[in-house]
């Protein structure tokens, strides 16, 4: 009995110890006062009631959650200077990324401070004054970038005291006069383009390109240490002229031709190779050559920024994109997805558009779609607009879409979409459809909608992504390719859509989750067969049951409700859009189709019955496209 007081005793009085050292208290309040006397545009959900480690954006602890090693706050929207006595008291942080926001102000002096620190992005701010004089106090560092700033001032020669070194990037500042001689073995990337430099490049650093050094006014004699110098013509060997005879020249013309056979041979093996291994593989990598392919840099103009949302608490910038390990999710209409995994363990989806209308017309439709938020219409986190890239951001769902779940190989180990699933896609998809035509005073379409868009919420019901780009893309996406099934006839050109052509995209989705059945599908003849002609022609020779999936038909007791929502689905397509409904209307129908019939029938009604009402209960309007 003693032992267990005892027992009892120290757990008691060590406890507080215990909780202590699971969270960094003093690291976390230094926090809150950096955020507390900075200004920010983008929410951070910093709160002194959680776990730092465990919630807290953009913040990394250690192993045992006693510290704070880490900061990554790209493109939060931060302005004015760093409040000092803040930051300076994470003794142990390793990594600070303040990157692509608006800082202004010189660098604090007590971060001298952060002697553990390894790692300093600061690039894309509007720091301005001189670089810290002594740059001793972080032994450690390996990476520094501070470009995109306006620093001014000379490169303190400390920086040579950094024998860790191996990133050194303060192009596109205002420093000036003589780079001085940093010996430093380690250094393998120096960025100091741009800026006022003048005199000769030390010797020490006559390794690295001309490009690290352009955009200065620095002396030519040894401007481009990475091509030999030219010799002087006294020195240049005297050129020896001869006459070619005729076999010399026949032979050069023959061996010309034979070698660009080859090389046109080779060049069409290679396309070849590519589009046979891209066939039922998955695409990889986005990194800058493939998802910005066009060229786009964040160093370019300091474009590296992304347009966040409010409420969005992801930390990352076009920067971390570029870096990405990432997938092929589908190329659309409008675009490419990729599914991206930033380096924080953090995944999101990044679509890619085509060609759209200006900077002006397209950041003010960005706008009405990321201030939309509804929990059956997918958020619209951040984008990025340039001459040659727009990119959006959107949360990743992990299930799939319900394209994906509904036409996926149908194997005999496949988990078939059960019927409760499908009728939360239809009603989600409702609800999230009526919550977009409801903003901008009931103007906003959708313009896209189609399996592949929908998405499952964490409740389990519809969720619409890809909203608004109907409206903002250029010529290139324009023409309407029939085939897809999903347009109504009255639209030809996919930038001028209405309200009731997202009611008849939606009508086309119930009669895809009924049937199986895509919108447009071969038949064993390889007949192309439109998923709207097909289900009317069915209803019209009176097999209603042949309509639905045959996945559904081992479920009891949901008959009346496929009915119903055969119903809706056809009502939907009407081929004249003043007789479609509403989508006010059709989600009150969606609803009612499981709150009319819950609790109706009984568990001894046979699951298959004669499904062939007559053509009144199913609706009179007959459409042939």
């Amino acid at each position: 009995m003693a032992t267990k007081f005892l027992f009892f005793s120290v757990l008691f009085c060590t406890a507080p110890f215990l909780l202590a050292s699971s969270e960094p208290y003093e690291d976390k309040e230094a926090l809150l006062d950096f955020l507390n006397n900075v200004n920010h545009t983008r929410y951070l959900n910093w709160d002194e009631r959680t776990s730092a480690c465990s919630s807290w954006t953009g913040v990394t602890c250690n192993h045992d959650k006693s510290r704070i090693i880490a900061i990554r706050l790209p493109g939060v929207g931060f302005r004015g200077s760093i409040p000092g006595n803040t930051l300076s008291r994470l003794s142990d942080l390793q990594i600070l990324s303040l990157r692509s926001n608006s800082f202004s102000g010189s660098l604090p002096s007590d971060f001298a401070n952060l002697g553990n620190l390894t790692s300093i992005y600061l690039q894309s701010n509007n720091f301005q004054g001189p670089l810290p004089a002594d740059f001793s106090a972080w032994k450690s560092l390996s990476v520094l970038n501070l470009s995109n700033n306006d620093f001014s001032g000379s490169i303190p020669s400390s920086i040579s005291n950094l024998t860790h070194l191996t990133a050194l990037v303060l192009a596109n500042n205002s420093l000036s006069g003589n780079i001085p001689d940093l010996n430093l073995p380690s250094l393998q990337i120096l960025d100091l383009s741009n800026n006022n430099f003048t005199g000769s490049i030390p010797n020490s650093l006559q390794r690295f390109p001309g490009s690290a050094f352009a955009g200065n006014r620095l002396s030519p004699a040894n401007f481009s240490p990475s091509f030999p110098p030219v010799p002087p013509p006294s020195v240049l060997p005297k050129k020896k002229s001869f006459k070619l005879r005729e076999p010399a020249i026949l032979g050069i013309v023959i061996g010309g031709c034979v070698l660009g056979f080859l090389v046109v041979a080779a060049v069409l093996i290679m396309c070849f190779s590519k589009k046979e291994g891209k066939s039922g593989a998955t695409e990889k990598s986005i990194k800058k050559e493939d998802v910005v392919r066009k060229g786009v840099s964040s160093s370019q103009h300091g474009v590296g920024n992304l347009a966040f949302f409010e409420g969005c608490n992801l930390a990352f910038d076009l920067e971390d994109l570029l870096r990405a390990s990432a997938e092929v999710l589908g190329k659309g209409t409008f675009g490419t997805a990729y599914k991206a995994a930033l380096e924080d363990s953090t995944t999101v989806v990044v679509k890619r558009l085509k060609e759209s209308v200006g900077r002006k017309d397209f950041e003010q439709q960005m706008e009405v779609v990321g201030n939309i938020r509804h929990e059956n219409v997918a958020p619209l986190r951040a984008y990025y607009y340039s001459k040659d890239e727009k990119l959006m951001v959107y949360d990743f769902y992990s299930q799939g879409s319900a394209s994906l779940m509904l036409h996926a190989k149908r194997s005999a180990d496949r988990i078939p979409l059960d019927w409760e699933t499908r009728l939360r896609i239809a009603i989600g998809a409702a609800r999230g459809i009526a919550q977009i035509h409801g903003q901008s005073g009931g103007r906003l379409v959708h313009g896209n909608i189609k399996s592949s868009n929908v998405f499952l919420n964490s409740q389990g019901f519809g969720c619409i992504s890809d909203l608004g780009l109907a409206t903002i893309m250029g010529p290139i996406a324009t023409p309407i390719v029939r085939a897809a099934g999903y347009q109504p006839p009255e639209v030809t050109d996919s930038r001028k859509v209405s309200q009731a052509t997202d009611v008849y995209s939606f009508g086309v989705l119930i009669l895809e989750l009924l049937t199986g059945k895509s919108p447009t599908h071969a038949t064993g003849t390889s007949d192309i067969v439109h998923l709207v002609r097909w289900v009317h022609s069915v209803v019209r020779e009176e097999w209603t049951a042949e309509v639905f999936d045959v996945e559904l038909l081992r479920y009891p007791n949901i008959e009346e409700e496929m009915v119903e929502m055969l119903q809706i689905g056809l009502t939907c397509v009407s081929r004249m859009p003043e007789q479609r409904p509403k989508m006010t209307e059709v989600v009150k129908m969606v609803e009612g189709v499981r709150r009319v019939n819950t609790g109706t029938r009984t568990s001894t009604e046979a699951s298959t019955p004669n499904l062939t009402p007559p053509m009144t209960e199913i609706g009179s309007s007959s459409i042939t496209h």
